[in-house]
């Protein structure tokens, strides 16, 4: 009984890295443009398609193509922000979350009309295999352990980036106060545009994660829906609150998926949030903001 639950929380928390690191970038667009963002599951699917092209066409080994999905996809961020998002910003946020719902289609229409891509399903090969670690009664896949260590890994790398980094530095001041990072000297659009390539980057990383588990293909976007409650859950302004946020929701749906009925691991995630939200509206690292009238 010890082993299957710890197998089931290894699963869980392997799948709960992908869905913080796509709530990590809803939450970041979010604190530095108020804006969130519906395409960052399909940003996923695209930088997961991109290390698939790496690794089975250009035949580049597996950190190759990891390095070179996030490039790739840190540019196109940095594109959609310049020439999609920056031009409608201040306009009323319907707007722009029905723009970023509308780029989320067309990658998607894009990723289908691709030779190669279309909607067929794909497999990303990875140098873990089908190996297994065990432990105690418990069979742990090496890919999850590796899911695992290399998304501590990344974000290890994003605290000291914020932390340190002068342009680290800058972006948290931009996500803050705009208007003060201005007045600082702070270029804020360009921060937010680099914060945009950082989203998408971040979401590239997440998709090549995901890919040995849900294989490479055009729908894998839809997994967004999922990451979105892990972002309100944990706090719709907080990165560490994504982080926990995915975490929680992948164990969630790892333990639920086995004792609970079958299809009730679908509705886990928003079950979760609901419960969450009834005690802490603000999620669980989130802070209440009071506006003077």
């Amino acid at each position: 009984m010890l082993g299957q639950s710890l197998q089931l929380l290894f699963a869980g928390v392997a799948q709960g890295c992908v869905y913080a690191l796509v709530a990590l970038g809803f939450v970041l667009i979010y604190k530095a443009t108020e804006t969130v963002n519906f395409a960052q599951g399909d940003m996923m699917m695209l930088g997961a398609f991109f290390g698939l092209t790496a690794a089975t066409i250009l035949g580049w080994p597996y950190w190759a193509t990891i390095l070179f999905a996030i490039t790739v996809m840190a540019v196109i961020g940095m594109g959609l922000e310049r020439v999609v998002l920056r031009p409608v910003l201040g306009y009323p946020t319907f707007t722009v979350v029905m723009i970023t719902i509308g780029i989320g289609y067309v990658i998607r229409g894009i990723v289908t009309m691709v030779p190669g891509w279309g909607t067929e399903t794909h497999a990303l090969p990875t140098p873990f295999g089908n190996g297994v670690v065990r432990i105690g009664g418990a069979v742990i896949a090496v890919e999850q352990i590796a899911v695992i260590g290399m998304t501590a890994a990344l974000v290890a790398a994003l605290f000291l980036f914020f932390r340190f980094a002068k342009l680290g530095v800058a972006m948290q001041a931009t996500s803050q106060n705009q208007l003060a990072a201005y007045y600082m000297g702070i270029p804020v659009q360009r921060v937010n545009m680099m914060i945009w390539g950082l989203s998408a980057g971040v979401a590239a990383f997440g998709g090549i994660l995901l890919a040995p588990v849900a294989f490479v293909h055009s729908n894998m976007g839809f997994i967004g829906l999922k990451a979105f409650p892990a972002a309100v859950l944990g706090g719709f302004g907080s990165v560490p609150g994504a982080i926990v946020g995915g975490l929680i929701i992948g164990i969630v749906e790892s333990f639920a998926g086995f004792h609970l009925a079958e299809g009730f691991k679908d509705v886990a995630a928003y079950v979760v949030v609901l419960a969450v939200l009834l005690v802490r509206p603000s999620g669980i690292f989130g802070e209440t903001v009071s506006k003077k009238v």
